[in-house]
């Protein structure tokens, strides 16, 4: 309940902030004609729309599992996750062919300085959202808020490659405005393309190697031989799952008590634990081993 709090604290944060500067942008290009700035805008506009998903996500991760969701609702922050990937597409997609258009149309680029202010304010503005939201995503484990973040941060510098279309356009070089709105396009796909490696991993159960390191180093010292363990992300929550040769149990109170070792154990060496499952299971035995 804390961790999913913090996230939405997260995402209002960052509603409110890149919503404020894209309106900002938006005055600037309707004045100006700058279609740079106005593909940095249409891309900071969408950003701020990502944090209506996932503030939804965490509101439903807080909800407990049902007999239909017996897992809970965890997953709802990865399926959050591939709408920012479908807006990050958009926003490269809207910015090229708006782009490509001035190319055969061109249009004069007024109000050079407040072009040049909006871009700084984007970058600004962007910069204090990135810093925030990766914060807080790495505190709580989620990663569709660092992905977020991330997202800031890249938009950040593509309001500075605004500030470079109208420094072109100051020393007599009018195409420098399409031709930064397209370089812009091609920073957007490359940030789609980290943005759909970081949420597909999760939606494949994938987890940083460090960590499964961890937990078996966990179960290595606590848990009898033969023992192994795997992890699993639920949204912004770490799940362990620990198996343990049944025959080196002798009842029920000493699974008890290893379980309860092997649950604190894990819960101070990973982050984000939101369940340690220690499941006793029957180990085949080759013609060797006996």
């Amino acid at each position: 309940m804390e961790s999913s709090s913090e996230g939405i604290r997260a995402v209002k944060f960052s509603l409110l902030g890149l919503g404020a500067t894209s309106l900002f942008q938006l005055a600037i290009v309707l004045v100006s004609g700058s279609v740079a700035l106005l593909a940095d805008t249409v891309h900071n506009f969408s950003d701020a729309l990502t944090a209506v998903p996932l503030w939804v996500a965490f509101l439903l991760g807080r909800r407990p599992a049902t007999r239909t969701y017996t897992h809970g609702f965890g997953r709802a922050e990865d399926l959050a996750g591939l709408f920012i990937v479908a807006m990050i597409a958009l926003s490269a997609v809207i910015a090229a062919v708006e782009s490509i258009h001035r190319f055969f149309a061109p249009q004069p680029v007024q109000n050079l300085g407040w072009v040049m202010a909006a871009g700084l304010v984007g970058f600004a503005g962007n910069e204090l959202v990135a810093i925030y939201r990766i914060r807080v995503g790495r505190r709580i484990g989620s990663a569709a808020l660092v992905a977020d973040g991330i997202h800031a941060r890249t938009d950040g510098f593509t309001s500075l490659a605004v500030i470079a279309g109208v420094i072109g356009i100051w020393v007599g070089f009018p195409l420098a405005d399409p031709i930064v709105g397209l370089l812009i396009s091609a920073v957007i796909s490359v940030l789609l393309w980290g943005t759909i490696r970081d949420i597909g991993r999760r939606l494949m159960d994938g987890v940083d190697p460090a960590l499964t390191d961890k937990l078996g180093a966990v179960v290595h010292k606590h848990a009898p031989a033969e023992s192994t363990s795997r992890l699993r992300w639920s949204g912004h929550k770490l799940h362990a799952e620990i198996r343990v040769p049944a025959s080196a149990l002798t009842d029920l109170a000493e699974l008890s008590k290893l379980s309860g070792e092997l649950k604190h154990a894990a819960t101070h060496s990973l982050p984000n634990v939101g369940s340690v499952t220690v499941i006793p299971v029957f180990v085949k035995r080759t013609q060797e081993d006996r």
